[in-house]
């Protein structure tokens, strides 16, 4: 090898990368040990084969040498190959110097098993491993594991020899041209299975394959493909997850006695030499391949279009509903992924509620708009209708990753037997039972959420009872009309049951979320995000959304702006209830905030914790429900929520109902007018009262609240909007100015 053109490569990599979108995670790299290594990587693109080498060296700190095809050996590319320390695979040294490079540690080997680029991802067949390819399909190939097997055998017979019979030991080295007997690395031979997984996959013309079509007339077919489909994924962004197994220890492979006595024998034994063990050693070469293949496609790093195109491809129906492939997703998405075995996708790491509600990171839109313009589904009316035909694997193999991506994304997914039995049952599973199964996941997750948020925070001096803030639902007598009721500001669940019980009476379904942070304690709000009540509100949407066939979102407070921020984001939403909405804050003291939260934050840089101003006193109307201290965090977080929600009011355009006390000591009334104005609603309403309070929903009067709620609601159960706009109107206490539409 020669080292600077080795040094010239890196800085080649280092290059594109930097004009490249793609991203590359690498996951275990601990698990790469000192000694002979071999990493066996599946092959699905080109750019392995340079990204590698490069990347694999950065970490291990030795050389990373590799195979490549014979063809590629020609005229100075070949030569410069060569340089880099690519071995032909068509070299007659080939074996030799890759036993003597692993027996002295001096170079780690990268080995493809499966001998080509597999570009439809099919390698499974019955079960079994099976490579297809245009040719046709073969078993993976055993040479990683006979290499390591030769290497391991060497070794531990040039370290026993050593001492028993150093003759033979030094002609083993000078047959291996090794500087002395003791240059035999000490450790064991190991085998590292590599996986790769590119996401999202989209292969489209690019710039690269303009620039190539210009340059060179009459390209090869396959070579377009391969510009198309790898130029995409370099120049529009794409997420390359490398994950690396625990090492295959070759040496536990060659405890058998018949092994041991070739090893430990005192005759010669030259390196193409048949073995009397020859036998067994293939035998454990094939166990070898066996475990390193099923390791290396085990660690596939499942994303959105995996679960999308294999519940499009084991759906047993052409029609399907859209609605019910979103839970199907979801469903699976929910898999234990340590039980399971299974890697996710960093996207995973975030709620999947989306999925069910607003689809804000486009997971489903993009990847049906991607299956659309394959011609695999089509919309007809508001159901899909997939093309069995283009989910099969009958199609040309070089063609496969631009005709045919969404069944190459699904043949990925095969390997991974126990999500595709998921699968399978979840495409099997009629939509009403799929709605059952979704709630009742929703519900028992925001449930052991909440006790685990509890146990981690739970402070028996300032700790509420467990009761108040554990979330609920109230059952309904009818299904056409439900209620997600989102509580305030530092109070709990327990602040809207007197609603939710009011509003069960009347047969509506009520389920109340717990916006996380909420509670608990003040410690466990001040580390949340007001994003992070938006996936509690939208997980109680969810909720009843698959109990109910509409949805009315409520809330008091900070529950109305995430209320009304739902409203905005999902039209499905078929009515919104805004009580005391804090737009604008009546409280001096919250003007100050944003400075307070500056200085905190200058304050953490230096770490001058005592400095910090984190919490200040609350004097609340219900103390055995709100905390007695409110962080200052937590108040910028719902500052920033009233801030991204007030633009976007004019786009909620489903019936509307405003309630506000006029002497609300904490919200400011014009602000819950300004949101009445802003409304792009047509038919919307706003009641005023002249509570002296703030909490409405709670005390004296309430009741009052809980009927104009009520009769909103079955204005919507009713399904009848009024010819004219509901006029405002005021209660407990005189007229308030003129009614507003």
């Amino acid at each position: 090898m020669n080292r600077f053109a080795y040094r010239t490569t890196g800085l080649a990599i280092k290059t594109i990368a930097g004009l490249s979108r793609a991203r590359l995670n690498i996951h275990g790299a601990a698990n790469i040990p000192k000694g002979p290594t071999i990493f066996v990587v599946n092959h699905f693109t080109r750019i392995e084969t340079f990204l590698l080498p490069y990347h694999l060296h950065r970490l291990t700190g030795i050389p990373v040498w590799s195979l490549a095809a014979a063809e590629l050996f020609v005229g100075r590319f070949g030569r410069y190959l060569e340089q880099l320390g690519a071995i032909s695979t068509r070299s007659p040294d080939r074996d030799r110097l890759m036993v003597k490079t692993l027996l002295t540690a001096e170079a780690c080997w990268i080995i493809f098993p499966e001998g080509l680029m597999v570009k439809n991802k099919k390698i499974m067949e019955k079960g079994r491993f099976l490579i297809s390819y245009a040719g046709g399909k073969h078993p993976p190939h055993t040479g990683a594991a006979t290499l390591a097997l030769r290497t391991e055998f060497y070794r531990q017979r040039i370290t026993d020899l050593i001492h028993s019979n150093p003759e033979e030991a030094q002609r083993l080295a000078e047959r291996f041209k090794l500087p002395t007997t003791d240059s035999v690395s000490r450790q064991p031979t190991c085998i590292i299975p590599v996986n790769l997984t590119y996401y999202p996959l989209r292969a489209r013309e690019n710039a690269l394959s303009r620039l190539a079509g210009r340059m060179v007339e009459n390209l090869p077919e396959r070579v377009v493909e391969e510009i198309i489909t790898e130029g995409a994924m370099l120049l529009s962004g794409v997420d390359i997850d490398m994950r690396l197994g625990e090492p295959i220890e070759i040496d536990d492979c060659l405890s058998c006695q018949a092994i041991q006595g070739d090893i430990r024998s005192p005759s010669p034994i030259g390196f193409d030499d048949l073995i009397p063990a020859r036998k067994f050693m293939r035998r454990e070469a094939l166990k070898i391949m066996q475990r390193y293949m099923a390791a290396i496609y085990r660690m596939t790093t499942v994303n959105h279009d995996h679960l999308f195109a294999a519940c499009l491809k084991k759906s047993p129906l052409r029609r399907i509903n859209p609605g019910n492939l979103k839970r199907r997703v979801f469903l699976a998405s929910q898999a234990d992924s340590k039980s399971d075995k299974i890697y996710y996708h960093n996207s995973f790491e975030k709620n999947q509620v989306h999925l069910l509600t607003d689809d804000r990171y486009n997971k489903f839109s993009e990847f049906v708009a991607f299956a659309m313009e394959k011609k695999v589904v089509a919309f007809n009316g508001s159901v899909l209708e997939k093309d069995a035909a283009r989910l099969a694997t009958l199609f040309d193999f070089h063609r496969s990753r631009i005709d045919n991506p969404i069944a190459v994304i699904a043949n990925e997914v095969e390997p991974l037997t126990h999500l595709e039995r998921r699968i399978s049952c979840l495409c099997w599973q009629p939509g009403f039972w799929l709605r059952r199964r979704v709630a009742r996941h929703l519900i028992k997750r925001a449930l052991d959420d909440f006790d685990r948020d509890y146990n981690a925070f739970a402070d028996p001096v300032v700790s509420k009872p467990r009761d108040v803030g554990r979330p609920f639902l109230i059952k309904g007598d009818r299904r056409r009309v439900g209620v997600v009721l989102a509580h305030g500001y530092m109070a709990a669940p327990a602040e809207v049951r007197g609603l939710a019980e009011y509003l069960g009476k009347m047969g509506f379904w009520v389920y109340a979320p717990r916006m996380k942070g909420h509670g608990t304690t003040p410690e466990d709000l001040a580390e949340c995000s007001f994003q992070d009540w938006i996936d509690c509100m939208d997980s109680g949407f969810a909720i009843i959304s698959n109990l109910c066939r509409q949805v009315i979102a409520g809330g008091f407070s900070t529950g109305a702006g995430l209320a009304l921020d739902l409203a905005q984001r999902i039209p499905e939403v078929a009515g919104v209830i805004a009580v005391s909405t804090p737009l604008r804050l009546q409280d001096m003291a919250s003007r100050f905030v944003p400075a307070v939260d500056v200085w905190n934050r200058f304050m953490q840089r230096f770490h001058l914790e005592d400095a910090k101003k984190t919490f200040v006193d609350n004097h609340s109307e219900n103390p055995h429900i709100n905390y007695a201290k409110n962080p200052i965090s937590g108040v910028r977080e719902l500052e920033r929520l009233m801030s991204s929600l007030e633009p976007r009011l004019p786009q909620i355009t489903a019936p509307a109902l405003v309630i506000q006390s006029r002497e609300d000591p904490v919200v400011d009334p014009r602000g819950t007018e300004k949101i009445f104005k802003l409304l792009g609603s047509t038919d919307k309403q706003m009641v005023l009262f002249n509570f002296q309070r703030h909490g409405i929903l709670l005390g004296e009067g309430a009741d009052r609240v809980y009927r104009a709620i009520g009769d909103f609601l079955e204005h919507i159960r009713n399904n009848s909007r009024p010819a004219a706009p509901v006029r405002a109107q005021a209660h407990a206490g005189a007229p308030i100015g003129e009614a507003k539409n």
